[in-house]
């Protein structure tokens, strides 16, 4: 299993003022992809034996595996894609929501899409990828309530 960077803050709510403060330093949406980007590299690879069928989360256009781990005290999410900006949409997701309670994962929204203008500068497939995204991790916390 590999080593996760999450999580980051002590909660889920002062990940999301993070994310939105950090988003609040780029002027123009080419520096928030450039830095999506940057953020997407910093997830660990998954082993070969987790980019499975089984792992592999639908309703994205380009590829992306995830595994959750842990219980109704903490759950862990590895994730990956083989999109750059996905990949750091994965990211935030998991900066998030990964090594989080199921309890907290269950109540907390996530507020920091619109606070930094994410959803009015995803595609459509893009938007239906993370709506996919964060629909498995709930799912994931629901069934360990």
């Amino acid at each position: 299993m590999p080593a996760s960077p999450f999580p980051i803050e002590t909660s889920a709510t002062d990940a999301q003022v993070a994310i939105r403060d950090e988003f609040a330093f780029f002027g123009d949406w080419s520096e928030r992809y450039q830095y999506l980007i940057d953020l997407g590299r910093k997830l660990p690879d998954l082993p070969a034996e987790w980019k499975t069928e089984e792992h592999r989360l639908h309703g994205c256009q380009s590829m992306v595996w995830i595994v959750a781990e842990g219980g109704r005290d903490r759950l862990d999410f590895h994730a990956i894609s083989d999109s750059a900006i996905v990949s750091g949409l994965i990211y935030l997701a998991l900066r998030v929501y990964s090594g989080r309670s199921a309890a907290e994962i269950a109540r907390t929204d996530a507020d920091y899409i619109a606070d930094i203008g994410l959803a009015r500068h995803l595609s459509p497939t893009r938007s239906n990828g993370l709506a996919a995204l964060l629909g498995f991790i709930r799912d994931q916390a629901q069934r360990h309530l």
